[in-house]
């Protein structure tokens, strides 16, 4: 019988993904993580602990927790503010992943003599050839390969996936069966470990906010903005622009950001050309097998909820890779992730550094 550790955050996957394993016959514990200093009204970790020991008491498996908070903010925290200096979208919950969940979180559950740990993530590994692959869960809304890219095959050879052939409908019929109290619980969505909150109160409180102009891309200033660090390319609402002087009456979207002139550059309409690159290049590119990919020709997605696009990788070395997409796509931010696939398996990906055509 095989010891397995749950991350149980207090959330419906975690919960049903421990009662799967015990009904596997594993022998299970669970383990919740905090990783931020309770500050406010908007972390949820005290209600959170007490969802996640209410399943514990359910299913009859004893419930530690472990403190994260300190390596969190050095290897999460940090970075997601430096992104947001230099005037990037970074995506922390990739980052919390790799440096906490699968490394941290990881290390810890085998110190306590665990074989494996188990996360309520939608994907599915499968080992082939004596490399493990992770693939797209089967809940095509809910598919949660795109935040684990950055793995490697240490980290997703000791991690099981129980939810990765079930869908969200499934996952909550079988909460609610089973008596859990977070059975219809909201799925998270703020900022990974620190919740949902007003994030430009939030970053003000670690970046002091710089004002600036509003431009289009012609140069006609038409605006001010409250600092580029909450805006990001494609960004529409927010702007503030809505009652413009002689201008067509179409929405406006970000579509660059000045960091010198500290301006904020916007054009008119979703279709604007301004909005769309083909090519990009990206760094701190990670392969999960381990191994560069054979094919050049694949799909990628450079945001989470978005179809898989067509890509040709043009140029590729251990540091910067060159991706050429068969259609321009919207709004490609510097600071967030490029993912590639091979149909349904998750290859790996990298930093998206800057967009053209």
């Amino acid at each position: 019988m095989k010891n397995i550790i749950v991350g149980m955050s207090g959330g419906v996957d975690s919960a049903v993904s421990a009662h799967l394993l015990i009904k596997k016959g594993y022998s299970v514990e669970a383990v919740f993580m905090k990783n931020w200093v309770e500050d406010s009204e908007y972390c949820t970790s005290e209600q959170d602990y007490l969802d996640a020991l209410q399943v514990c008491d359910i299913l009859k498996i004893p419930l530690r927790t472990v403190n994260f908070s300190q390596q969190y903010w050095e290897k999460v925290f940090k970075i997601f503010l430096s992104e947001y200096k230099s005037g990037r979208t970074p995506n922390p919950d990739i980052l919390c992943n790799t440096e906490i969940k699968f490394k941290e979180f990881l290390n810890y559950a085998i110190q306590l003599g665990a074989d494996k740990m188990a996360t309520g993530h939608y994907v599915q590994s499968k080992l082939i050839n004596n490399k493990v692959k992770i693939y797209k869960g089967s809940d095509d809304n809910k598919d949660q390969s795109y935040f684990l890219y950055g793995l490697n095959q240490s980290q997703i050879s000791n991690a099981i996936f129980p939810l990765g052939n079930l869908d969200k409908l499934q996952v909550r019929k079988y909460a609610k069966e089973l008596g859990f109290s977070n059975f219809n619980k909201k799925d998270s969505t703020g900022i990974c470990f620190i919740g949902e909150r007003n994030f430009k109160e939030f970053l003000k409180e670690y970046i002091p906010a710089m004002p600036g102009k509003i431009e289009t891309s012609s140069g006609e200033e038409i605006g001010d903005h409250d600092g580029l660090m909450y805006y990001t390319l494609g960004q529409r609402k927010g702007l503030g622009l809505g009652g413009s002087k002689n201008k067509l009456n179409a929405p406006w979207y970000v579509i660059s950001k000045n960091l010198k002139s500290n301006t904020l550059i916007v054009d008119q309409g979703h279709n604007h050309k301004n909005l769309y690159k083909k090519q990009l290049d990206g760094s701190s590119i990670n392969w999960i097998s381990g191994i560069e990919p054979s094919k050049r020709r694949l799909k990628a997605k450079i945001r989470y909820r978005m179809k898989d696009a067509s890509c040709t990788i043009t140029e590729l070395t251990s540091k910067i890779i060159k991706v050429k997409f068969d259609n321009p796509q919207f709004a490609i931010a510097p600071g967030q992730s490029i993912v590639f696939y091979d149909k349904n398996e998750c290859l790996g990906g990298a930093i998206i550094d800057n967009a053209y055509n």
